[in-house]
């Protein structure tokens, strides 16, 4: 079968395809056919190995991707032949809080991920997807939705009412406007574009702030909330934008903190952190039960994810090269 590989060193230009032998499943084990996936920022910063430079090699990048079960092994129950499936990114986190052994068996490193045209995983490792999306829809949801549902549903209990500012455009982002406004929030979007800012507004977006023509956009969102300061904020900037969103944030608001596409190093003042009561909450994906749950909710409301552009496995690395970029607009995808 035909991978798409980190061979001998990181960098773009170390992304080839190879063949590999096909793939068998063991007892409690399952063959899914992918038949699409999806990138995600942490995958673009694995190839060029800033994620883990110490990540043995070759690798099989991409924690994203949905297919067809094709064969089972002596013992599966939770699938079956034919089962459409994604990929679960913590392949042994089913549910309740996280540990270490749990957030080790991660897809996309250190394990094998799905830029293949057949992975075998545990059957505890896959969740089916709601009917009503396409393949390369579905595959948008292991970790961007994922990611989302998990800041704003399973510990920011976004209710009706609620202001909550996203930060960009990306997958999580465009995830959290939906998921938002499906728990009657209204949402801020930031962005440096004001043409993706135009977009987001057909999205739903209540109020949009373009954070390079105004830098102090924690004080915009701030008075664009009452003065109050907003109730959640959706922070993937990390170091560099923290900042903004203490001043952005209420009186016992949350942020939580998704990414580091500003940085991950600041000198910060915790002072506002301690005398406003704010709550700052790392997101690390989830859990399957956090998965499925997400997905009844995508399904009840028929919910689809924004998808950017969609390239053939063929063209795989150009998908990675896409995404550094930086100009896509929700997601960036991969078809078999």
């Amino acid at each position: 079968m035909k991978v798409f590989e980190i061979r001998n060193a990181f960098g773009l230009e170390n992304l080839v395809c190879s063949e590999r032998p096909q793939p068998a499943p063991g007892p409690g084990q399952v063959l899914v056919r992918m038949r699409a996936a999806a990138l995600n920022y942490r995958d673009l910063m694995t190839v060029r190995g800033h994620y883990n430079p110490r990540q043995p090699l070759p690798l099989v990048p991409c924690s994203d991707g949905v297919g067809e079960v094709t064969a089972i092994g002596d013992g599966v129950t939770r699938v079956k032949v034919g089962d459409r499936v994604a990929t679960l990114f913590c392949q042994k986190w089913y549910g309740g809080e996280p540990d270490r052994e749990k957030l080790r068996a991660t897809l996309g490193g250190p394990l094998d991920g799905a830029l293949a045209e057949s992975m075998v995983l545990s059957e505890e490792g896959v969740v089916h997807v709601p009917e009503h999306l396409s393949d390369v829809e579905a595959a948008t949801l292991p970790c961007a939705a994922l990611t989302a549902w998990s800041a704003l549903v399973t510990h920011g209990r976004v209710g009706a009412g609620a202001t909550v500012l996203v930060q960009g455009t990306g997958g999580v982002a465009l995830f959290a406007l939906q998921f938002a406004r499906l728990h009657g929030a209204r949402v801020i979007v930031t962005s440096a574009s004001d043409d993706k800012l135009a977009k987001v507004r057909e999205l739903g977006s209540w109020a949009e702030i373009n954070y390079r023509e105004n830098p102090a956009w924690g004080k915009r969102a701030r008075e664009l909330s009452g003065g109050a300061g907003v109730d959640h904020i959706v922070e993937v900037g990390g170091a560099g934008t923290l900042a903004q969103s203490l001043r952005a944030i209420r009186i016992g608001g949350q942020i939580s903190l998704i990414g580091v596409l500003a940085g991950n190093v600041t000198e910060l003042d915790v002072i506002p952190i301690l005398m406003q009561s704010v709550r700052v909450q790392g997101i690390l994906v989830g859990s399957r039960d956090g998965f499925e749950a997400m997905n009844r909710a995508i399904a009840q409301h028929q919910l689809r994810p924004v998808i950017d552009r969609v390239f053939p496995f063929e063209q795989s690395p150009r998908a990675f090269a896409s995404m550094a970029e930086g100009t896509h607009l929700g997601k960036i995808c991969i078809e078999f």
